[in-house]
């Protein structure tokens, strides 16, 4: 897929089974799930606890391998992909944001933000620019300098969204990522996710209960007998 192209889905998960061990039990989770997310398109993955909402993401962010089928990232299969390359994938293509912010606490919002652009070996001057433009797009940056403990449940969320973008995805995915906050700073930081979608073209999935926020975006899809359904 040639870069900015958007004639081919971001990721494309196809036929995708996953099944655990429980005791002598086996309990499949995904069987013959298929999705595609596209460029600048929101889409919603709500589903009761326990179906495998984020086995889903897990697998589609290649943090996680299935039992069958295949995973392409921009339009190349990456089953057969060493851990080197999909850990280079991760860095580069892939964000996450988690319900809990997980910022690393002895270091300021700036620095939690430059991070993986250091880690992806970007040089100090450019890493602390990007940061900065970022957490300013999202209302920190009169706040770049404070520590996660000196920061509003809100503002370590948007903090976190900003380190998940960092590196320019082509993808984010979002595990509950309003769960922990109360709804108009829920509202707050969906309204910032929402933005960074149509501002920068990045597709993503977002599981979450929440039907209120859900309905705000492109799609929803659910999980059921272990496939993704379209949902109206």
């Amino acid at each position: 897929m040639a870069e900015g192209a958007e004639d081919v889905p971001v990721v494309y998960l196809h036929d995708i089974k996953r099944e655990y061990r429980q005791g002598e039990a086996t309990l499949t989770i995904l069987n013959g799930a298929k999705l595609a997310l596209w460029p600048g398109q929101s889409v919603a993955l709500v589903a009761p606890s326990g179906s495998g909402k984020s086995t889903l993401l897990h697998i589609a962010g290649l943090l996680e391998s299935p039992d069958e089928g295949e995973v392409y990232v921009a339009g190349t299969p990456t089953s057969q992909m060493s851990d080197i390359d999909r850990t280079q994938i991760r860095r580069s293509d892939i964000g996450f944001v988690y319900q809990s912010h997980r910022l690393l606490p002895e270091f300021s919002a700036l620095e939690n933000v430059m991070l993986p652009q250091m880690i992806r070996g970007l040089k100090r001057s450019e890493t602390v620019k990007r940061a900065t433009e970022i957490l300013a797009y999202l209302g920190l940056g009169d706040r770049i300098t404070h520590r996660p403990a000196e920061l509003s449940g809100g503002e370590q969320q948007r903090v976190a969204i900003a380190r998940a973008v960092a590196n320019a995805p082509r993808v984010l995915f979002a595990d509950e990522p309003t769960g922990n906050l109360d709804p108009g700073t829920a509202d707050h930081v969906f309204n910032a996710l929402m933005q960074l979608v149509k501002a920068t073209r990045v597709a993503m999935l977002i599981a979450t209960h929440n039907m209120d926020l859900a309905a705000r975006m492109d799609r929803r899809v659910s999980l059921s007998n272990g496939q993704v359904v379209e949902l109206e």
